[in-house]
């Protein structure tokens, strides 16, 4: 069995266990400011729709603090931009928020969430050069290959966007991690794989696998509720996401096996709020089956991935 966890990733890097602290821009998104849209992806709640960011030291020993008692001397922590679109802001006011979430010497890295339609020269000059003080991760949400999913989730950007900004990235140095949702209706387990295969081809150095989840007040809850979207069960969704890992190379890192919505707001699958039993079980099965990452790549794709 073999799987490329991002924990173990992070403890042959560092030592021992990387903690990741999310923290708030105050970025909007062009899919709720009106550029794009003004509701946002189907599956997006809007939780905390775009409060400006608090001090950015406070943010930083706020989410330590929840993290304390599993903490000790010389932990090392990634500086995480995590909701909505954290590239989507003038760049001067960016970096004072990167400048200071890197500043303490026990941050270890920059992880950056955003779209790959936000990013422009000027964002990219700043992401390159932050990367020169520290690690930047920048994480995208491609979430499908697939143009009638990308529709229906209201995406709003083709494929050779996300292309284009993976290149780019890379060109920089900087670290790329994919977001890919597993469960859009109307997609088949084969249709999933090819996603994930389509990311590990893409020259991206790490993927997420999130389950679509459906939370109240989202347009996807309307959808569900009226009869017209079908959530996984676990069994297949397990059975979905060790197709995906076949078919990623065993160099790209799995920063997630899941997502889960918080418990307050999710309506379905129920069975997504107990993560623990969630991950017992997908790990249980990756045992069961022998996972192993990569495998079903022939020996021309693995040699692709070869750095």
């Amino acid at each position: 069995m073999y799987w490329n966890s991002l924990n173990d990733a992070l403890r042959a890097e560092y030592g021992g266990k990387v903690y990741k602290l999310a923290l708030s821009s105050g970025c909007s998104c062009p899919n709720r400011d009106g550029t794009l849209g003004t509701r946002g992806c189907i599956f997006c709640d809007g939780a905390g729709a775009f409060a400006e960011a608090g001090d950015i030291p406070d943010q930083l020993a706020a989410a330590k603090a929840r993290v304390a008692a599993k903490t000790g001397p010389g932990t090392k922590y990634i500086a995480y931009f995590q909701s909505f679109t954290n590239t989507y802001a003038p760049a001067d006011r960016l970096r004072e928020l990167y400048t200071a979430a890197m500043e303490p010497a026990d941050v270890a890295a920059l992880s950056i969430a955003t779209r790959p339609d936000c990013l422009s020269p000027e964002i990219l000059e700043l992401l390159e050069g932050m990367n020169r003080k520290k690690p930047v991760w920048v994480e995208l949400g491609l979430q499908t290959i697939h143009p009638a999913s990308a529709s229906y989730i209201r995406r709003g950007y083709g494929l050779p966007v996300f292309d284009r900004a993976v290149e780019e990235l890379k060109d920089r140095g900087m670290t790329v991690v994919v977001h890919q949702i597993l469960g859009l209706p109307g997609e088949t387990k084969a249709m999933m794989a090819q996603t994930a295969r389509y990311i590990g081809a893409s020259g991206a150095d790490g993927i997420k696998f999130h389950l679509l989840h459906v939370l109240r007040g989202t347009d996807l809850a309307a959808e569900w509720q009226a009869g017209r979207v079908r959530v996984m069960d676990l069994d297949d969704y397990i059975a979905t996401l060790e197709a995906c890992l076949r078919n990623i190379p065993r160099e790209m890192v799995v920063h997630r096996l899941t997502g889960d919505g918080a418990k307050r707001d999710l309506l379905a699958p129920l069975w997504s709020g107990d993560k623990k039993r969630v991950l017992n079980a997908i790990h249980n099965a990756f045992r069961r089956d022998d996972l192993e990452q990569g495998s079903a790549l022939t020996a021309g794709e693995k040699g692709k991935f070869t750095k």
